[in-house]
């Protein structure tokens, strides 16, 4: 494709189902994991549920770069300048494997005194910490995968993420099968084991990226790609990437604080919030899958200068997202009990887990406009503002009432779920406000400004 030659934007079907698959997948990786490891103690799957907020808040830090690297890229391929969106690939690449490498030895020397800032009870130490010690040493892998990733993504090639990620599940459920339940005369090696499984698959899907980044899109790797770090282009990744780590991170903080408080109320109650939230996760899907395509089509759009046919992508997007949503959690509250029961035979568990998966009907409806709205506004390039409103709402709201009910009324995980279903209907509002009265306008002229400043501009303004 020539300098100037502008890309046609793909449909958003194309784009979301292969993502709706391949994150798809990524969860099953989290529920398989859950529900072996259900197999070995309750009190294992509470471990690894607490050990797993922090290897998240470690992903977020790369995910920014991700989302920033995904928004500028679709804006370059918009204006149809093929050779910017490569340049701000190969920055990308190298700054993750940098945040990558610092965070494995933090996460890799700092384990315990992590888990116990997280209150983890010390009957869970001897699960947490060598799933930690390996998951969060290694981490640095899903570093290099989020950035390729990413890369693929905002160029169409979803599919190819899918597939690695099919290959990863596979590797993950073989491996994990033979180390929890010794097949072929193997030993029984627990939750060490689980661990070990997924770092093997984390590796061969790095080396499958890898392959394909260069197969689809020609890119080549040099050892200068990792040093060589041009700051223009950092700066135009991190406008967009460091807000949308901000909203990501006083979420993951807020929601360790709130993990915190109901480690306070026991084992139990970790045990219920981890298995709910395995459940919920396969609902949240709809809302990750047609967010990530939206903000693919409306950052394209943005490029290409039709800042109404984006408007009207959104709106779309978002209806189709909270039907799908409001159906999936409508099965899961009817069937609830079952859900729960094929994690756990504890009737208090099951009991507490089918409650809390019945208020989230409420709660993931509210989730949808975040995740959708949110998304198209910083395809636009309007990523300040979702930060704003989520730290204010997040540490003044959220926080507090989840302390005020869980805790101090003593309404224990259901106080929990009611605050954060308010939190998110409330922030959520607020976002598709911004979006139908187009404050986002502004942003977007200027992202287009950039692109054309920056680059040859279109062939139908020369």
């Amino acid at each position: 494709m020539k300098a100037g030659e502008s890309q046609k934007t793909p449909t958003l079907l194309a784009i979301a189902w292969p993502i709706f698959v391949e994150q798809s997948l990524r969860i099953l990786i989290g529920v398989v994991d859950t529900f072996m490891v259900s197999h070995v103690a309750d009190g294992a799957v509470a471990a690894l549920g607490v050990s797993n907020r922090l290897i998240m808040l470690a992903l977020i830090c790369f995910n920014f770069i991700g989302i920033g690297t995904s928004v500028v890229i679709t804006h370059h391929l918009g204006a149809g300048d093929k050779k910017g969106a490569e340049g701000i690939a190969t920055t990308a690449l190298g700054v993750n494997l940098w945040m990558g490498l610092v965070t494995s030895a933090l996460i890799y020397f700092f384990n315990a005194p992590l888990l116990r800032l997280m209150h983890l009870p010390d009957s869970l130490m001897i699960y947490a910490l060598p799933f930690m010690s390996l998951m969060g040493g290694t981490v640095f892998l899903e570093a290099i995968n989020t950035a390729i990733g990413a890369i693929l993504r905002s160029h169409g090639n979803t599919k190819d993420v899918m597939f690695v990620t099919v290959g990863q599940n596979i590797l993950n459920i073989t491996g994990n099968s033979l180390v929890l339940f010794g097949f072929f005369g193997l030993p029984k090696f627990g939750v060490e084991g689980v661990a070990c499984s997924s770092v093997f698959s984390r590796i061969v899907a790095t080396t499958a990226l890898l392959i394909l980044l260069r197969h689809r899109l020609g890119l080549r790797i040099h050892w200068r790609t990792f040093i060589d770090l041009p700051l223009d282009r950092l700066r135009r990744i991190l406008h967009i990437g460091l807000p949308a780590a901000g909203e990501h991170v006083a979420y993951w903080l807020a929601f360790m604080t709130i993990t915190s408080f109901i480690a306070r109320m026991g084992e139990q109650s970790l045990t219920i919030m981890a298995y709910s939230q395995t459940v919920q996760a396969l609902v949240i899907l709809f809302s990750l899958s047609l967010g990530l395509g939206t903000e693919i089509v409306v950052g394209r759009l943005i490029g290409a200068g039709d800042f109404e046919a984006a408007y009207h992508q959104l709106l779309r997007s978002l209806k189709l997202c909270l039907l799908l949503c409001a159906g999936g959690m409508a099965i899961i509250a009817a069937i609830a009990p079952q859900l729960i029961g094929l994690f756990s035979h504890d009737a208090a568990v099951i009991k507490g887990g089918a409650l809390l998966l019945r208020i989230a009907f409420v709660l993931e409806l509210g989730r949808v406009f975040n995740i959708v709205v949110i998304n198209s506004l910083r395809a636009t390039g309007d990523a300040r503002f979702p930060v704003k409103i989520g730290a204010v709402f997040m540490w003044l709201f959220w926080v507090p009432n989840s302390w005020f009910l869980g805790l101090h009324l003593g309404w224990g995980l259901v106080g929990i779920w009611i605050a954060m279903a308010c939190d998110e209907w409330l922030r959520g509002l607020l976002m598709y406000y911004r979006w139908v009265k187009r404050k986002w306008l502004p942003y977007a002229e200027r992202s287009r400004a950039e692109v054309m400043r920056n680059n040859v501009p279109l062939v139908s303004e020369t």
